[in-house]
């Protein structure tokens, strides 16, 4: 297998904030089912409007966010997510996410999404 083609790994994933409280096991078990994707600089990840059903996590470089109606939103970096507001919610993606920078990118679909990450979400109020 590639580098390009492989996972994440759990030590890369052990540095994202959100899911550094993960178990080792599940950590391990989530990182199989994470696609790892190198993204050249200026390139587009996720466009406001479409169906969100991806959720990602910056492993490196850094990401613009932006939304049409309220412009710029920030900077995304490495332990940095998004994808999330779309998957849990239901709902199209509410910013768009482009690289500043070549990047790395982790990301899982929303059945991996709704089993190890969507938990960590509903321990916040």
């Amino acid at each position: 297998m590639s580098p390009r083609a492989a996972g994440a790994t759990q030590h890369e994933l052990s540095r994202i904030g959100l899911l550094a409280t993960l178990p080792g096991a599940t950590l391990a078990r989530l990182a199989e089912n994470m696609v790892r994707e190198d993204i050249p600089a200026g390139a587009g990840v996720v466009s406001e409007g479409d169906e969100g059903d991806r959720f990602y996590v910056v492993l490196s470089g850094m990401f613009s966010v932006t939304q049409e109606t309220r412009g710029a939103q920030g900077v995304l970096r490495p332990g940095d997510y998004f994808g999330e507001v779309a998957l849990a919610m239901h709902i199209p993606r509410t910013a768009s996410v482009r690289a500043l920078t070549p990047a790395t990118v982790a990301s899982c679909d929303e059945a991996t999404f709704n089993e190890y990450i969507r938990p960590l979400f509903a321990d916040d109020g």
